[in-house]
């Protein structure tokens, strides 16, 4: 539904004022030639323009002024329709950024003194990484960080656009906030991660602008085409008076520059650059922030989609359901351990298995002892736990557990151990191990939700030709459980960091291009080497860095909008320089030969428009070939609609439309155009 409305308005709003009349002026500006330089072919229009002014105002050749003064207007319009397509697409991009800025107002932070009990009142801009600021109800977060104590209740609506809140909370993956977003329940505790004007919503800024946009590999090459061609153009018709010469004619110099512009790709030129922006606009407006038109454009090749189980293909707070103890071991014993291993766990997870063995076992609630050792997770070991009063408890992955105790490897209680984890895997738990002073107890049900929908969105993917890979730390029984209910097409069972980036490199290796989608600091490493990384804004701090994407609503399956927007912006490309060409090969047929009909009458044949005249012919063209830029504009910002299908009928659907209308248009628009200016007598 939010799509939908940003879909509404953004039809609504592509041609208001307080857009286009700043793109009006910003074209005026752009006419500067460090400017226009970058856009060699509309450069080459320009430096035409001026040389036709010029020749307006010397007046040594046998043309009217009034015909000069026309093809001079026109040239001019065409380098300015060029420049405002440009201009109007940042300018798009700059309103965003302007509403954007509007929430980062100077903000007030409740700075905490080194007892972590009393605060100074500070200006945000005096934040420092490791700062650490209390955030109350009502308070708006003063700088992006992490959460280290509490969980709250956030408003993300400045920044995402939803007006559901979401929770932050230490530990985990949920704990990264964004300045200027609002806390409207209980109060956090916020390490600051960035320092002033280097934030989350500042770089967003930045990139919405487009300051730091480069062209892709894909507009270059095509710049090299155009600008190729131009050179071409430029010598075919730097020969023509030596050939009219020869056949004892000539043709003006005038003539043969308004020739030049009709004939070098001004109108893919033209629109290339606000095809490149409006590319990654139409991200924003899907409240997907892309850090670069590269990764925008690989969005639309993508093979293989890797994710991130927890957090991405299921809704991330595993609860603990049941305790599963082995033979010659209570479950009342069993609960009062897992509890014990998961004081200091402040992780959902951990909450839950405390909360489980309170509520099912009556288990009474207690403190570490002081000087307990803390056994934190890690994603090497796979096991977290305490060491108190001499004794050892761990709590984690069962292999993981069985490595750590080797005397319980081979014994009738590991196999038993065994025998019940596996019935949690099939049954699509996790189980976690639980053991003290080296023995096995038994393990903990773990219940992972998958997310509403999901399975049809990766049916979509499936579609568009997408094989999905989930990815997780959990064992392989309880990964197959999982991916059978989600429906990806594989699955990465145990993976370390280390395993998800050896898996994107085997695919990459392969010649595919890999998208991954991820919310953890684990996860940071894979989405740096993946082509196209998409982070959830809900992740870490890392997770975020290490994308070229990141998703603002935190939605895994948003990547079917991404792959569709950046095949929309090929196929954008694609159709628009399609219709360019053919466009140019029928102006050929257009213009030619009712110029040179004259000094070679046998090209009358090829004169199928019946033009006036040699003058209507160039002066038709060259309206006709500025008033197609801004009749395409809407296309080049809104981009061709996409719906997914084979290559084949895709390919054949865009020639027959782009290509065959890019042919038959200009037939039609210069000849009407051509009537019009014999009927008033212009040429």
């Amino acid at each position: 539904m939010a799509q939908d409305t940003q879909k509404r308005s953004q039809t609504k709003s592509l041609f208001t004022a307080d857009l286009v009349v700043p793109a009006i002026k910003a074209s005026f500006l752009k006419l500067n030639p460090r400017e226009l330089v970058r856009n060699p072919v509309m450069f080459v229009t320009a430096a035409v323009a001026a040389l036709m002014t010029v020749l307006l105002v010397i007046g040594q050749d046998d043309l009217s002024v009034g015909f000069k003064l026309q093809l001079v207007i026109w040239l001019w319009l065409t380098v300015l329709f060029g420049t405002f397509a440009e201009a109007l697409a940042e300018g798009r991009g700059k309103a965003q950024a302007a509403s954007l800025r509007a929430t980062k107002a100077e903000l007030t932070a409740k700075r905490l003194k080194g007892d972590g009990r009393q605060f100074d009142a500070v200006p945000a801009s005096q934040l420092r990484v490791g700062d650490i600021v209390l955030v109350e109800t009502n308070d708006l977060i003063p700088s992006d960080g992490d959460v280290v104590s509490g969980v709250a209740s956030v408003n993300e609506a400045a920044i995402t656009g939803e007006s559901a809140p979401v929770i932050r909370e230490a530990g985990g993956d949920r704990s990264a906030v964004t300045a200027g977003t609002r806390v409207i329940s209980d109060e956090i505790r916020v390490k600051v991660t960035v320092e002033p004007g280097k934030g989350f919503l500042d770089r967003m800024i930045a990139l919405v602008e487009g300051a730091e946009r480069q062209k892709t590999p894909n507009e270059i090459a095509l710049t090299l085409l155009l600008v190729g061609l131009t050179i071409i153009f430029l010598i075919a018709v730097g020969t023509i008076p030596g050939f009219a010469t020869y056949a004892d004619g000539s043709i003006p110099v005038a003539i043969l520059a308004a020739l030049l512009v009709t004939l070098i790709p001004t109108t893919i030129a033209a629109l290339l650059s606000a095809i490149g922006i409006a590319g990654m606009d139409r991200l924003v407006r899907f409240n997907v922030l892309a850090k670069s038109g590269r990764a925008v454009e690989a969005a639309g090749d993508i093979d293989v989609l890797l994710l991130d189980k927890t957090g991405t293909i299921t809704i991330g707070d595993r609860q603990a359901s049941e305790f599963r103890s082995v033979s010659g071991t209570s479950t009342q014993e069993l609960a009062e351990a897992a509890l014990v291993a998961s004081l200091a766990d402040e992780t959902p997870e951990g909450r839950s298995i405390v909360l489980l063995a309170r509520e099912q076992f009556h288990v009474a609630t207690a403190e570490l002892a002081v000087g307990a050792e803390i056994i934190p997770f890690t994603a090497q070991t796979r096991i977290s736990g305490v060491k108190v009063g001499g004794s050892l408890i761990q709590k984690g992955a069962v292999d993981s557990i069985l490595r750590a105790n080797p005397g319980s490897g081979e014994t009738a209680v590991a196999t038993e151990l065994r025998r019940i984890t596996d019935e949690i895997a099939r049954a699509g738990g996790t189980p976690l191990a639980v053991a003290r002073d080296g023995r096995l107890l038994g393990a903990i049900f773990l219940k992972d939700v998958v997310k509403a929908g999901i399975r049809e969105r990766f049916g979509e993917l499936r579609a568009m030709g997408i094989r999905t890979v989930m990815i997780t730390g959990d064992n392989p029984l309880t990964a197959a459980a999982i991916a059978a209910e989600a429906g990806v097409d594989d699955f990465l069972a145990q993976a370390t960091p280390e395993d998800k980036l050896e898996l994107i490199r085997k695919e990459q290796t392969g010649g595919r291009l890999v998208a991954m989608c991820g919310d953890g600091t684990n996860d940071a490493p894979a989405l740096a080497q993946a082509d196209v990384g998409v982070a959830m804004n809900t992740g870490t701090q890392a997770a975020r860095e290490a994308g070229n994407m990141v998703d603002l609503d935190s939605d895994p399956t948003k990547l079917i909008e991404v792959v569709g927007l950046g095949k929309q912006l090929l196929m954008t490309r694609g159709a628009l320089t399609t219709f360019s060409v053919a466009n140019d090969v029928a102006k050929y047929f257009a213009i030619i030969p009712a110029m040179f009909v004259v000094l070679y009458p046998g090209l009358g044949v090829l004169n199928v428009m019946r033009l006036g005249s040699p003058e209507s012919a160039i002066l038709s063209a060259i309206i006709f070939n500025a008033v197609v830029i801004p009749c395409l504009v809407p296309l080049a910002l809104r981009g061709v609609a996409y719906k997914p299908m084979a290559a084949g009928p895709l390919l054949a659907r865009n020639l027959a439309i782009y290509g065959l209308g890019g042919l038959i248009a200009p037939f039609i628009g210069i000849k009407f155009i051509d009537l019009v200016v014999g009927g008033l007598g212009l040429a």
